[in-house]
């Protein structure tokens, strides 16, 4: 039958150079220009030796991948392209994906047989697929069929050592543990037959059958065909009506356009009469405006491979076939080129390396590499070859940071810093157990306000006013009570020391809460900033407990200071209970300023007299004070003032309470001073610098590292945790395999 040549029906890419710059479909087919073909081989050995580096673990390197459904002439297909037999058995033959190189070359005919693993016996992806030899090279085709159902068999018997199928028998060879494997056969082959070209054969698509094994059967497909760097060869029986045929679904589900798509009309001698022209058809439309371009070829059929048919023989007679049957015979030179297998392989050739150029695998290459390097280097260093150096070099670091730390350092975050707060707080707290006399009657305490003593504002910048708790008052009858209950043989208007004495122990007693939760807060702190530098040190040695044991070291020797520094506080506390001060200058003073505080307080509160001798507002008062000062000053008595009148009034009953509230109120301003100096200055060196005294020892005692065994004991605390040996492993395979295929790429296209 002869197809009448319409408008559109031109050849598109005849004007097409076949530079990497062009479409898939842009490599014209049948092109012999010896540029070209010299090109077409580097890009395809370039692939081939990415291969051999093993960076098709890591690049998406381009890939045709062959696709039908069962009985669709698919092994036939890659016999006729491979010149290769492929084992035959009823049901489904190709249980795993077969990858398949073939490389021209003047050398005699020969096939190297290898495994491609990447999933366990259980089925679970490894970290590193890996690649075992199948046996010696073959220099005979004949010999290649039975290996390669060997190679399946091995793989479809995880459990059994894969040498073990190239001697096994015949009936060990039928046992199967799995349907289908995910793990593939490889075959290298070089030959003068064939042109360069690498494709992988997958599992046909079931059609019925177990339903787990066909969703495995279309995983292992859709795995393959969904990277864009896959051209996927649609293989299509005539004898069966093409909406049916699955593949055809799947492959469209990927590629929607069908840009990497080819399509191979198989078994066309089995088109049922009157439906040719429905497969002509797709011939000569095939590629036009996106869509797939579809080729056929015709291979021997079940008895002519029974008959043992040739390689050369079934070539002969598919080109027959093409050239006398119709209406395949009447096509013109254009859909011409899409008949045969040796056409279809040499567009494969075309489309593939024209991919290869359009990829930038270069690019690619050095992306990854640099990844590569960057996650390696975000991986903890590996563990010394000397462990006890490299133990003591992480000790020796660990303990200056802990020295800088207490020694302090200028940031606002560091310890000292952050310390500030609570020793401020402390020394209020200090400050506000200051007794809060009152010269004061507790019936008169409701009517009189007691002005604060002007001289503590002035001498203690901080304190705006006196800070003591003004809730708990002592009255003047009070003390006085307590003066005279405290009275053994002592003469008249004298009171015992013991009265001191034990205001002094009351207020001490209020110290103690202050001064452990200060001391806590320092704990607590440098606790939290001592495991902070443990894990800045120390965290990549989790799996040799390193970082544990000397986390678990410094927290005993953090106790060990800290008790030593709660000791000292305690001693501190029990010195304040027995008054005692050399600065007699500095406590006679204070005395002296409390006991006019008080009188004057006490007299205000007493006397008109007083108050209007004070007030400065009224002049007649002012007149009379001023002249009575004047007449004293005739009199002698020149240094009299305002205040010195109140010597003039009679005794104070309450005049010994006075001296006693002026004693305490006078002690306390030495004591709480020293006190709240000394407590801190405890904690800093006993706890603070003194977690710094005999750390070293501390360290190395407690992590077992010195005597006979310390180098074995230094080598586990610094071994890695098994993830983290698998990560640098795999990532130093990788940057391996990079480097590798970096340097194929430069020395391959250095033209």
């Amino acid at each position: 039958m002869s197809t009448p040549k319409s408008g559109n029906d031109v050849d598109r890419t005849s004007d097409m150079s076949p530079g990497p710059e062009n479409d898939l479909r842009g490599a014209p087919v049948g092109l012999s220009n010896s540029q070209y073909v010299a090109q077409k081989r580097k890009m395809l050995d370039a692939v081939n030796r990415l291969r051999e580096t093993g960076a098709q673990l890591d690049l998406d390197i381009p890939v045709i991948a062959v696709l039908g459904s069962q009985s669709a002439g698919k092994s036939s297909l890659i016999e006729a392209i491979s010149g290769i037999t492929l084992p035959r058995a009823s049901g489904t033959c190709t249980r795993c994906p077969t990858e398949c190189q073939l490389s021209h070359s003047s050398e005699p005919w020969s096939c190297v047989v290898s495994l491609r693993i990447v999933t366990d016996g259980d089925g679970r992806v490894l970290p590193e697929p890996r690649r075992h030899d199948f046996g010696d090279p073959i220099f005979e085709k004949s010999l290649v069929t039975e290996r390669i159902r060997r190679a399946q068999c091995a793989i479809l018997n995880p459990s059994t050592p894969f040498p073990q199928f190239l001697e096994a028998s015949d009936d060990a060879l039928e046992e199967r543990e799995l349907s289908f494997s995910s793990n593939s056969v490889c075959l290298e082959i070089c030959s003068r037959d064939v042109d360069d070209l690498s494709f992988v054969d997958l599992p046909g698509l079931i059609v019925g059958g177990e339903p787990r094994d066909s969703r495995l059967v279309q995983r292992l497909a859709e795995e393959y065909i969904c990277k864009e760097s896959c051209i996927i060869l649609l293989t299509i029986a005539c004898e069966t009506d093409f909406e049916n045929q699955s593949a055809h679904r799947l492959a469209s589900r990927f590629d929607p356009s069908g840009a990497r798509t080819i399509g191979v009309l198989t078994k066309p001698d089995r088109i049922p009469a009157g439906e040719e022209a429905i497969w002509i058809n797709r011939i000569q439309r095939g590629g036009k405006e996106g869509g797939i371009e579809y080729f056929s070829v015709k291979n021997p059929d079940s008895q002519d491979i029974r008959d043992g048919i040739t390689y050369e023989k079934a070539r002969e007679q598919e080109a027959v076939f093409f050239s006398t049957r119709e209406p395949w015979s009447n096509l013109e030179w254009l859909y011409q080129r899409r008949l045969g297998t040796d056409k279809l392989t040499t567009r494969l050739g075309q489309l593939l390396s024209s991919l290869i150029s359009k990829r930038q695998l270069q690019e690619e290459l050095d992306r990854l590499l640099a990844q590569t390097q960057q996650d390696i280097s975000q991986l903890p260093n590996p563990p010394s070859s000397e462990p006890n150096s490299e133990l003591s070099k992480l000790i020796g670091a660990f303990i200056q940071s802990i020295k800088t730390l207490v020694d302090g350092i200028p940031d606002e975050n560091g310890l000292i810093q952050k310390l500030r707060g609570p020793r401020d707080d402390f020394k209020k707290a200090i400050r506000q157990t200051a007794p809060y006399f009152l010269p004061l009657e507790r019936s008169q305490a409701a009517d009189t306000t007691l002005v604060p003593p002007s001289f503590l504002s002035s001498e203690e910048e901080e304190w705006e006013e006196e800070p003591c708790d003004v809730s708990s008052p002592i009255y003047i009858e009070d003390v006085l009570e307590k003066a005279n209950s405290a009275v053994t043989r002592e003469l008249p208007n004298h009171y015992p020391h013991t009265v001191i004495r034990q205001y002094i122990r009351t207020v001490v007693v209020g110290w103690e809460d202050p001064s452990r939760q200060f001391f806590d807060i320092t704990r607590k702190e440098l606790t939290s900033y001592v495991q902070q530098l443990v894990e800045r040190h120390f965290a990549q040695y989790t799996h040799g407990h390193l970082k544990q044991g000397v986390r678990n070291i410094m927290q005993s020797h953090i106790q060990r200071c800290a008790d030593a520094a709660a000791q000292h506080i305690d001693s501190l506390l029990k010195d304040e209970n027995e008054p005692f001060t050399l600065n007699a200058r500095y406590y006679t003073e204070y005395r002296s300023k409390f006991l006019s505080h008080y009188k004057r307080g006490r007299l205000r509160s007493k006397s008109s007299v007083i108050r209007n001798l004070e007030d400065g507002t009224n002049p007649g008062m002012r007149a009379a004070v001023n002249e009575a000062i004047a007449s004293l000053a005739k009199l002698g008595l020149r240094s009299v003032e305002v205040s010195s009148l109140a010597a003039l009034l009679p005794p104070d009953p309450m005049e010994p309470a006075i001296g006693i509230m002026a004693d305490v109120r006078a002690y306390f301003q030495v004591a709480y001073k020293r006190f709240v100096d000394n407590v801190p200055m405890s904690v800093d060196r006993t706890l603070l610098r003194g977690v710094t005294v005999g750390l070293e020892d501390a360290l190395f005692d407690g992590l077992s590292i010195n005597g006979p065994k310390g180098y074995e004991r230094c080598r586990r605390l610094l071994s890695e945790p098994e993830d983290v040996v698998e990560r640098r492993s795999e990532l130093e395979k990788r940057r391996q395999r990079l480097l590798s295929a970096q340097k194929e790429f430069v020395e391959l296209f250095e033209w």
